[in-house]
């Protein structure tokens, strides 16, 4: 069904050059969109010309046209104050809309491909059958983004969205869930990543400017072959998990800056306490004073440098030295020597994670 508002758009856009008032209703003479409130007294006859035969008919200064889907009856289109020429401008208007109808049904056809092509549930004999039919290339560049928003909003995103992507454009904006929308972007030959960066920056910017709020975007890597989307689309999903837990103060994440965190993410927890249990022991990272945490993460963004990271956390070199060597003596890892400072780097890593699935299975609860 052809939306309110682009039939309001097309009925004022005809007006604007035939000068005549138009009304679209439905088979039941139920009102869809007005240029103007003068068609109340035709509601009756709206009913009884859709049950005729007749596919345009007369009534006093009002002229009725029939806009079929295929042979079923979509509109019944009003028109008044055309003149000589409402026979012409009739049927002009009728074929506009049965020209919406059709680009729609073919969008949801599109729809529903791309939704099974992110989903993996096409066989590559259907990706490629119907992508033939829907005028589809399959051998493009292409990336996934997953646009995600607060699920407490009184925006629609997909509607934002779409109004985004212009008409004639290759890429395709749909939604497989209430949270996110997909954007399926066509690139061009020798797209860097920091086009792509850019193009994703645009976006939040859009839609920031359209009145969303805490708008999150991953991307997927390039790929080349239309039967790859869902790949792309899997890397997004996993990018936007993955920055959740460890990039909290990024809006913006790519699947291929994960590093380390998209191999955690796949441990299962178990492991994952087994890990923690035989590094440290009885210790609990968790009962870590926010001093202590703060000096192990700037001693990290300083490559182990004694001397930068006391000089950034104000502190003399000898007050950093207590404090490592204090770390030492409760957990037996030196965070000078580079395997040491791996591994509690991981277990850091570890443990975040466990407690971001924690909460997670609780608030599924």
């Amino acid at each position: 069904m052809i939306s309110g508002q682009v039939l309001q758009t097309t009925i004022d856009g005809i007006k604007e050059i035939s000068h005549a008032e138009l009304g679209v209703f439905d088979a039941e003479g139920r009102e869809q969109a007005v240029t103007a409130p003068v068609f109340s007294e035709s509601v009756d006859v709206i009913r009884k010309f859709a049950e005729s035969p007749a596919d345009s008919q007369s009534w006093g200064e009002f002229e009725f046209f029939k806009v079929f889907d295929e042979r079923t009856l979509e509109f019944v289109l009003v028109l008044r104050g055309a003149g000589e020429s409402s026979q012409l401008v009739g049927r002009m208007a009728g074929f506009q809309l049965q020209g919406l109808i059709g680009a729609l049904k073919e969008r949801y056809d599109k729809d529903g491909v791309i939704k099974n092509l992110l989903l993996d549930n096409l066989l590559l004999v259907d990706i490629y059958g119907r992508a033939k039919k829907l005028h589809i290339i399959a051998t493009v560049p292409r990336v996934v983004m997953i646009m995600e928003t607060s699920p407490d909003h009184d925006f629609n995103t997909l509607e934002i969205m779409q109004q985004y992507v212009t008409a004639g454009s290759p890429d395709f904006v749909t939604a497989v869930d209430e949270n996110g929308v997909v954007l399926v972007r066509d690139l061009t030959e020798g797209s860097k990543a920091s086009d792509i960066s850019k193009a994703a920056a645009g976006i939040k910017e859009y839609l920031e400017k359209a009145g969303v709020k805490d708008v999150h975007i991953s991307y997927g890597t390039v790929v080349n072959e239309l039967k790859e989307v869902s790949r792309s689309y899997k890397e997004a999903k996993m990018a936007l998990d993955v920055g959740k837990i460890f990039f909290e103060e990024r809006d913006i994440i790519a699947y291929n800056e994960l590093g380390i965190g998209r191999l955690i993410y796949q441990l299962p927890i178990p492991l994952c306490k087994m890990f923690i249990h035989e590094i440290f022991g009885a210790v609990n990272l968790d009962e870590f004073d926010e001093e202590t945490l703060a000096t192990i993460n700037k001693f990290f963004e300083n490559n182990l440098n004694v001397s930068e990271t006391s000089r950034q956390l104000f502190i003399h070199r000898n007050t950093l030295v207590y404090r490592l060597d204090k770390l030492l003596k409760s957990t037996g890892l030196d965070l000078r020597t580079f395997d040491d400072a791996i591994t509690f780097k991981i277990a850091l890593m570890v443990v975040k994670y466990m407690d971001y699935m924690e909460k997670m299975e609780s608030f599924e609860y």
